[in-house]
């Protein structure tokens, strides 16, 4: 997850993407219809409901866009859209608001309509379409959908209004997707879904992520790399064990959906795991993935946390071994029952997110020197810069092309950034 906004702008429409793996996979989407449609002027914004900060955001960019294109059409998507599509449509700087299922059809994408608002009950679709994409957009790395939605309801959480029931994609359609993009000529593909752990009960069969991982990985084994999004460490499946211990194509990072290390505040997020639970997956997991590296998703200061509540969340950094941390201070939503709970301090919250996110700074330098004097490969983004299989940043000292995969002998750290020789 991130606030900051993706801005897309090299040919074609202008899309403007905050928010996560799954806004920036449908962005593509919207991408191939526009193009399809023959629209060139054209400015989306896809928008996030995750934060406050991150509609607040999406706001003053579209005031921004405005000045910058007067003569656009600006259509208004994403979550922040579909939960509150009268609040967007009443901005005069906008044109259309579309909602999440509605901007994934391509007939929303013709001439201007005369409703200026395409918003359908989100909770009333069932199924998902396996959108076939070529490519991304200056990315070295493509992401697919396997799964959107949410039948849960944390506490905390607004998204499941955004995006609707838990619904996935079935396997063929991923393999085909997959293929495309393997004969594109990508080498990493990240699976991306609201909540990927739930995926397949709606599907005949009712295969499991990671049954549906392991007839990918069958059907297309040219594909290098694969990655999974954020993972919910209550909801996995034996397939998803054996693949973790047995298939060097999955990579060995796994990023973890936890939000907190206190058992009163998990229970009052409404999170189906405890910290135990938490400690448990990430020892049984480096058990049989020794080389395995974490990142995990926290909220700091949530409604009712208390110093010690806190010390428990910082805690379990060091205690669970993780490393990619995506920190965010506790930002109420209104409409979810956190927001009606007593609210920590805002400078303390603040506090807490800046504690936090020291101890990912550390444990992230801890990592990165283990890796120092080890060999990776590398798939190169932009220019001489990259990632190895842990998500490691790394420098190689001179260009690749983007997408190409480079093994190096790692050598050492530079600002927070792997340096290595090509091999």
């Amino acid at each position: 997850m991130s606030d900051a906004p993706d801005i897309a702008t090299q040919s074609g429409p202008e899309i403007v993407t905050f928010g996560c793996r799954l806004n920036t996979y449908e962005s593509e989407v919207m991408r191939n219809h526009v193009r399809s449609a023959g629209l060139d002027d054209v400015v989306i914004v896809n928008t996030c409901a995750v934060t406050s900060e991150a509609e607040r955001q999406a706001r003053q960019t579209i005031r921004k866009l405005r000045r910058e294109r007067p003569d656009a059409r600006i259509v208004v998507t994403g979550c922040a859209a579909q939960i509150d599509p009268q609040r967007f449509a009443a901005m005069p700087e906008v044109d259309q608001v579309l909602g999440n299922q509605e901007k994934l059809q391509p007939e929303s994408w013709g001439l201007p309509p005369a409703e200026k608002v395409l918003v359908n009950d989100i909770m009333s679709v069932k199924e998902t379409a396996g959108h076939l994409i070529g490519g991304f957009e200056d990315r070295a790395r493509a992401f697919v959908q396997v799964q959107q939605g949410c039948d849960h309801r944390c506490t905390f959480c607004i998204i499941p209004y955004g995006r609707g029931p838990s619904r996935s994609v079935p396997i063929g359609g991923i393999v085909e997707q997959v293929q495309a993009l393997v004969k594109a000529g990508y080498n990493e593909v990240v699976l991306s879904g609201v909540d990927i752990t739930s995926y397949g009960p709606d599907l005949p069969g009712s295969p499991s992520l990671g049954q549906m991982v392991r007839r990918l990985l069958a059907c297309v084994p040219e594909l290098p790399r694969l990655r999974l999004s954020s993972l919910d460490c209550i909801e996995m499946d034996d397939d998803l064990w054996r693949l973790i211990e047995n298939e060097p194509r999955l990579m060995p990072h796994l990023h973890l959906s936890l939000q907190a290390g206190d058992d009163m505040v998990l229970k009052r997020m409404k999170r189906r795991h405890g910290r135990a639970d938490a400690v448990a997956f990430c020892e049984r997991v480096r058990s049989i993935r020794p080389d395995v590296v974490f990142g995990a998703d926290f909220i700091a200061g949530f409604p009712t946390e208390t110093e010690e509540m806190f010390g428990n969340t910082l805690r379990l950094v060091e205690e669970c071994g993780l490393t990619w941390l995506h920190v965010f201070p506790y930002s109420p939503r209104p409409g979810t029952p956190a927001a009606r709970m007593p609210q920590v301090d805002g400078g303390v919250r603040k506090e807490r997110a800046a504690r936090l996110r020291a101890a990912g700074e550390a444990a992230e330098a801890r990592t990165l020197a283990g890796l120092v004097g080890r060999t990776a490969t590398v798939l190169v983004e932009k220019d001489d810069l990259g990632r190895t299989e842990h998500f490691a940043a790394t420098r190689l000292g001179r260009p690749f092309p983007p997408g190409s995969l480079v093994p190096a002998a790692i050598t050492g750290i530079a600002n927070g950034v792997l340096t290595g020789t090509p091999l």
